[in-house]
């Protein structure tokens, strides 16, 4: 027997579960649909998300206004989200954003900090010297530093506070794959992969990367799906605590192959506090559905690792961890640079996809978005600057 919902979101990650949350809070009947993550990635046999992770950036200050807003709006209910589910996965330890002076890319952060009237005040080289004596910066270097309402979040409690908050309301969680969302004329199915479907007046497809995967939806998506590594650094107590004060970190001060992001001591799954960075020096696209599963079942890009390794010790230069190891992720970008929310084909399916490496800290107010999609039949968002348009490849 088919089970019939009012709406069906595909993908449990982070856009998934944020827009399943928002839909269910209105009192309609909602599937969410996917596995959550593997005990083991090798022998996993299905789709893999990049939430699998304990620690993403999450700040308003941006040099672009849209993702500031979109940004601006998830941490505004991050709280409420905690209270709700009893799960935490929030840190508020601050945002730096470091460039270079005179340069381009601080002053439009600057001019975004402004134009929200946030708590982010401009500091020069000897400010920074100061206020972060871990960081050795360029004497060229100049910063933005967002206290309050930024730090980082852990994505994996995230989805699963999205998840508890949905099932609290009344959703239903499939585990399962999707291997096809078709228009069946007064409704929208959504076949199984272990057989059978699951239907909705309208679905909703947020699947990342796997959003491309042939015979997935009527149309094809325009994106790009990018291989990331990023290195992890283990700390030992002593030295946890010594750097418990660090906020996240963003640098442009150097050439863009030298570009990172960075976050502070978080302690991951194994009960060990560790230091990441993150920033390819490189892009390595991966064009085969097939090939990012086997991206996941890796280490990331051994010199993309030696990279960012390098970078960790030039920047902390006291730094000593027991040891450092990559981690493999993949980002997924739009033709636009922004989150891709529209229709397919139809009134009957939705898409929902396109993080652009920036969309974890923004993913409730993503989710938003799309929930509200499904439920006017149409996108209407007139706060924003972009149109959020899906484009297709012809």
């Amino acid at each position: 027997m088919v089970r019939h919902f009012d709406f069906v979101v595909v993908g449990k990650g982070m856009m998934g579960a944020a827009a399943a949350r928002h839909l269910a809070r209105t009192g309609a009947t909602v599937a969410l649909v996917g596995r959550g993550e593997p005990a083991d990635w090798q022998k996993h046999d299905g789709v893999f998300a990049s939430h699998y992770d304990s620690g993403r950036i999450t700040r308003t200050i941006d040099s672009d206004p849209d993702w500031a807003l979109l940004a601006r709006r998830s941490i505004a209910r991050y709280r409420d989200i905690e209270a709700e589910s009893g799960i935490g996965f929030y840190s508020e330890v601050g945002c730096l954003i470091t460039g270079t002076s005179g340069g381009s890319f601080v002053r439009s952060v600057e001019d975004v900090a402004r134009r929200y009237a946030l708590e982010a005040p401009s500091l020069d080289r000897d400010a920074l010297r100061v206020r972060f004596p871990w960081f050795a910066l360029p004497e060229t270097s100049v910063g933005v530093f967002e206290s309050t309402g930024a730090g980082y979040i852990d994505p994996r409690k995230l989805v699963a506070a999205q998840v508890a908050c949905f099932e609290k309301a009344g959703g239903v969680c499939i585990e399962d794959d999707a291997v096809a969302v078709t228009d069946a004329g007064d409704r929208a199915s959504v076949s199984l992969k272990s057989g059978g479907a699951v239907t909705g007046g309208r679905v909703l497809t947020a699947a990342g990367g796997f959003s491309r995967a042939p015979g997935l939806l009527p149309d094809r998506p325009d994106l790009v799906v990018r291989a990331r590594t990023v290195v992890l650094a283990q700390l030992t107590p002593a030295q946890a605590e010594a750097y418990r004060d660090m906020p996240s970190w963003i640098d442009e001060s150097g050439k863009p192959s030298e570009h990172f992001y960075f976050l502070p001591p978080i302690t991951y799954p194994d009960g060990n506090s560790y230091l990441k960075i993150g920033g390819d020096p490189t892009d390595i696209e991966v064009k085969e559905q097939g090939a990012i599963v086997e991206w996941f079942r890796g280490e990331g890009n051994r010199e993309a690792s030696q990279h960012l390794k390098a970078l960790l010790m030039r920047f902390i230069p006291d730094l000593e961890p027991v040891r450092m190891v990559s981690a493999p992720c993949v980002t997924t970008f739009t033709v636009h640079g922004y989150p891709y929310a529209g229709f397919v084909g139809g009134e009957r399916i939705a898409l929902l996809t396109g993080g652009n490496g920036a969309a974890a800290k923004s993913s409730d107010e993503i989710g938003r978005i799309g929930a509200d999609m499904l439920l006017r039949g149409r996108l209407d968002e007139p706060d924003y600057q972009t149109d959020f348009a899906v484009h297709f490849r012809s």
